[in-house]
């Protein structure tokens, strides 16, 4: 429906068009040309009926006739002609009568005797060949009666002036409903690009997340890092004192050997004490004996070489 509406639409629109170039053409051509001796075209003429004087054999009022300029020498009886009349009637008109015979004017010219085929009477003057505007040829039905109605305000309204409104509000809906088309699809296009944008933005969004959780669960297996460095730091801090530990050993060896032989000795003297109770007693009580005597040559060697009056007096 909504297509054959538009086809309907687009035939009216071009008939008026073609008839509104039509009046225009028309128009312009008509005023040039119709009813003026001085103006032709392509050698052809154009008068506008006003009598039926003709009506009986050949054209009525309102028709145009078409004229062609002959040379008036080549006219003869029978033949058709446009005039301009001389008679005190209708001085300076435009007639096309039928010529009855050929004839002389009263100077002596040639002229020809013309005459009404609807009354079949003749023109009261004779038509020389300097009146001759040419021969008829053909008749436009109508034209004229159209022609005449043109000139009027109602014909130049309904002829020109509707058409062309008519023209031009159709073409105006037309502009408009393409107007609204354009936008139309222009919003399309630019919906289809926000949601690409949206589409496109979603995707980067996702992407993004994608790598929040990448980062996350890098930063999830790092973690442990510090504790592990921790822990070598220690175990570092731990192997430290064992190596002053072990460079104090090998810096006194001798010591240590010392050491280790007088646990052996003092192993060993434990055991002969369990052993030998009463020798331990006396040995302690040696010991001692040895210590006072040690401790006085301690004494003795602490002293100058001449303490000997000290010493005795202790």
């Amino acid at each position: 429906m909504k297509k054959s509406l538009d086809i309907v639409r687009t035939v009216i629109t071009w008939v008026l068009l073609l008839f509104s170039v039509a009046i225009m053409i028309f128009t312009f051509v008509s005023v040039s040309t119709f009813n003026r001796s001085n103006r032709s075209l392509f050698g052809y003429k154009f008068y506008v009926v006003l009598s039926d004087s003709m009506k009986a054999t050949d054209f009525e009022a309102g028709d145009v006739v078409v004229v062609k300029e002959v040379a008036p020498s080549t006219l003869k009886e029978g033949d058709i002609i446009t005039f301009i009349s001389k008679s005190s009637s209708n001085y300076g008109e435009t007639v096309t009568h039928k010529i009855r015979r050929l004839t002389k004017t009263p100077e002596g010219e040639p002229g020809f005797v013309t005459y009404g085929t609807t009354t079949d009477t003749d023109d009261p003057t004779v038509v020389d060949y300097y009146s001759v505007e040419g021969k008829y040829q053909f008749r436009i039905p109508k034209v004229g009666r159209f022609f005449n109605f043109l000139k009027t305000v109602p014909g130049y309204i309904c002829c020109i002036l509707i058409p062309f409104l008519l023209f031009i509000i159709m073409q105006g809906i037309n502009t408009v409903k393409t107007y609204k088309l354009y936008k139309k699809e222009q919003a399309k296009e630019l919906q289809a690009e926000k949601d690409e944008l949206a589409a496109e933005k979603k995707k980067t969004e996702e992407m993004m997340a994608e790598l929040q959780a990448l980062k996350a669960q890098l930063n999830g297996n790092k973690t442990p890092a510090p504790e592990e460095e921790k822990k070598t730091e220690d175990s570092g801090d731990g192997d430290e004192p064992k190596e002053e530990s072990e460079g104090k050993a090998e810096d006194n060896p001798e010591e240590k050997s010392e050491d280790n032989s007088s646990e052996e000795e003092s192993g060993e003297t434990e055991e002969e004490k369990a052993e030998n109770p009463d020798d331990n007693s006396d040995d302690t009580s040696a010991e001692n004996s040895e210590e006072d005597s040690g401790e006085d040559n301690d004494t003795d060697d602490g002293k100058p070489e001449d303490g000997p009056a000290e010493e005795k007096d202790s």
